[in-house]
């Protein structure tokens, strides 16, 4: 299954959103540097890189298990943009312009993780199906003897 994420429309925007966390985080107080705009810069990095990384896996199982990772993370952006709004760190514009990209990145990701719940749902039951079907054909041998 593993595919490279560029295939998916949600990783550039997040992508984008991490480029423009990082443009708002710019104008922080200088206190700031290893404070929220740290925990900013690592939440936004991390809803590309999860996307990316549960991309590149086997099964659609694990990638599930990274996209909500990413919706995770992607909510964390959303609650330190407002805290950073709040503290006046950045230009209102710069903040909006992140938040509005993480809000697109939600509405990408919900109906993505979706699809792929439903796809790793198929994935378990093919994987016991065969499992099953061996385990029928080892009896079926076993009382032939």
């Amino acid at each position: 299954m593993a595919k490279a994420p560029k295939d998916l429309r949600v990783w550039p925007k997040a992508v984008q959103m991490s480029i423009a966390v990082y443009k708002a985080t710019q104008a922080f107080p200088k206190q700031e540097t290893y404070g929220l705009a740290s925990q900013l810069q690592r939440a936004a990095v991390s809803v590309a890189s999860n996307i990316a990384e549960g991309r590149g896996r086997l099964t659609n199982g694990e990638f599930k298990q990274f996209l909500g990772i990413a919706q995770g993370s992607n909510y964390e952006v959303q609650t330190q943009v407002i805290i950073a709004r709040e503290l006046q760190f950045s230009t209102p514009e710069l903040l909006k312009a992140a938040e509005e990209l993480s809000f697109e990145v939600e509405r990408m990701l919900r109906p993505l993780i979706a699809k792929v719940s439903a796809e790793a749902k198929i994935e378990r039951w093919q994987k016991l199906q065969s499992r099953n079907q061996g385990l029928e054909s080892r009896s079926d041998v076993s009382q032939e003897k």
